[in-house]
């Protein structure tokens, strides 16, 4: 016997135009259409990815990339950052820098004053857009550096639009947003240097529909940063195949097989009305620059930590226990009771407490697998738990709330609540000179003090430069001789 089953998407918003209004968007957006204040907020973001690139360029899940990617050669097209003017095909480049990027997860966040969405969790929109934009640079050559940032920021606004604008179903599924979503950040900035046009740009977003990809189940190891850097070659390999003709369908976000159907069940009639660069994301909800390299929903719980430990002049062997109160929104992520590496950590609430608590600050060398994996943070993490508050989850999940509880071995108890403005986000935004220290701290070892001082000047000076691709060298070694 047959029934008749109702379309599950009957009652969902997606009689759309966003494939039409994107690629418009791209072709038409000029320098002179970007407010000052994203042109400022998108060099701060230039300077964090670069440092960023650096910090992961030594890290092992690039190693093994970059390894592969130099044996198996091909056309020389782009350098790789920290690799002394190793240079491969352009797809490939782009998978190795998305994943450097992303290797620490210290990479900024996209805000949102959505109840709806989880917050902090849309996408890191950086590192794809801004990938998508160095590597097509060296693919063409002569791109200005206002020409650059155009383009980047063009990818950024991409990108940032589509995560907010589709329905929080495509996290809560299981998908890793940065892994999908960034796949159009990269292409909107590659195709945006690469002069794609009219039917190749909407082939070109049909393309990266298909190719973006990314789930959760592979936070806390090495394929995670890969989603980022997926993301990036999918969005070259997209640009490039749509330049050479490759057809796709020209309506690949719209419709019950588009998209955004497919993947988050649809859009927000009401924040689709928006467009594309009438208000730039950058600026409005804004982005958030990571202090720590870690999951961002426990960053205010680590500045938490660290004013309680400062303020009370706590010291590790002080304390018998210590709890964090947290919403499912942070506890469910961040899932790693106790993290036995770097990569665990990052999505480890006892291991980035225990981290300030034994060192008084979670950074580049605390997260290592020598130090997470020591005695000292193997023995703290076993005396922090994380228990669920029913009062911080009826507060709803705009903010990212949590309190912390800390019981001396002598009896005293502390305890304090995270500030809901954290440090990083747009209320609370790290300084120009916190931002150039963070990059120092991603250069160190890798860099010379002198080469990360030109690194820093150049991305300041990012709209005087007459050719952008000078950016890729200075994430090599030795890179005063270029």
């Amino acid at each position: 016997m047959s029934s008749i089953q109702k379309n599950p998407f009957a009652d969902m918003p997606l009689n759309t135009a966003l494939t039409d209004d994107a690629a418009k968007f791209i072709e038409t957006v000029s320098f002179e259409d970007m407010p000052p204040n994203v042109l400022h907020i998108g060099t701060r973001c230039l300077l964090d990815g670069l440092g960023l690139y650096v910090a992961g360029s030594d890290h092992d899940c690039v190693n093994i990339l970059a390894s592969l990617a130099e044996d198996t050669g091909g056309k020389a097209e782009a350098l790789l950052p920290g690799r002394s003017g190793s240079k491969v095909p352009a797809p490939v480049a782009a998978r190795i820098m998305g994943t450097a990027g992303h290797a620490h997860d210290w990479d900024d966040s996209q805000v949102s004053h959505d109840p709806d969405h989880v917050y902090g969790l849309l996408t890191h929109p950086t590192i794809p857009a801004l990938t998508g934009a160095l590597v097509a640079a060296q693919m063409r050559g002569g791109v200005s550096g206002k020409e650059f940032m155009l383009a980047f920021m063009t990818g950024f606004e991409v990108e940032t639009k589509i995560s907010e604008w589709i329905l929080p179903q495509l996290y809560k599924r299981g998908f890793h947003s940065s892994g999908v979503v960034g796949t159009f950040g990269a292409y909107a900035a590659a195709a945006k240097i690469l002069n794609l046009h009219g039917d190749e740009l909407r082939w070109g977003f049909g393309i990266a529909a298909s190719l973006a990809a990314g789930i959760r189940v592979n936070f806390g190891t090495m394929t995670k940063p890969l989603h980022v850097g997926r993301a990036c070659e999918n969005g070259i390999t997209a640009a490039i195949l749509a330049r050479a003709g490759y057809t796709a369908d020209p309506a690949a976000f719209d419709g019950i097989w588009g998209f955004c159907a497919v993947f988050g069940g649809g859009v927000s009639p009401d924040k689709i009305t928006q467009g594309f660069g009438k208000t730039w994301s950058i600026d409005n909800p804004g982005v958030s620059i990571k202090p720590y390299p870690c999951g961002v929903l426990t960053h205010p719980s680590a500045d938490l930590m660290l004013k309680l430990v400062k303020e009370n002049q706590i010291k590790s062997s002080d304390i018998a226990r210590i709890t964090l109160f947290a919403g499912s929104n942070i506890l469910n992520p961040i899932r790693y009771p106790i993290a036995k590496n770097s990569l665990q950590a990052k999505f480890s609430l006892p291991a980035i407490l225990a981290m300030i608590v034994i060192n008084g600050k979670a950074g580049k060398k605390e997260f290592t697998d020598e130090f997470v994996g020591s005695a000292a943070m193997q023995s703290m993490q076993q005396r922090i738990s994380t228990k669920f508050d029913p009062a911080i989850e009826a507060k709803g999940f705009d903010k990212m709330r949590s309190s912390i509880e800390i019981e001396l071995t002598d009896g005293r108890t502390y305890r304090g609540d995270a500030d809901e403005r954290y440090r990083g986000g747009p209320d609370n935004p790290l300084t120009d000179g916190e931002l150039e220290d963070k990059v120092a701290s991603c250069t160190e070892g890798v860099l010379s003090v002198s080469e990360t001082t030109r690194l820093i000047e150049f991305a300041w000076k990012i709209l005087d430069l007459q050719d952008a691709s000078l950016l890729m060298t200075l994430l090599q070694k030795n890179n005063s001789s270029y």
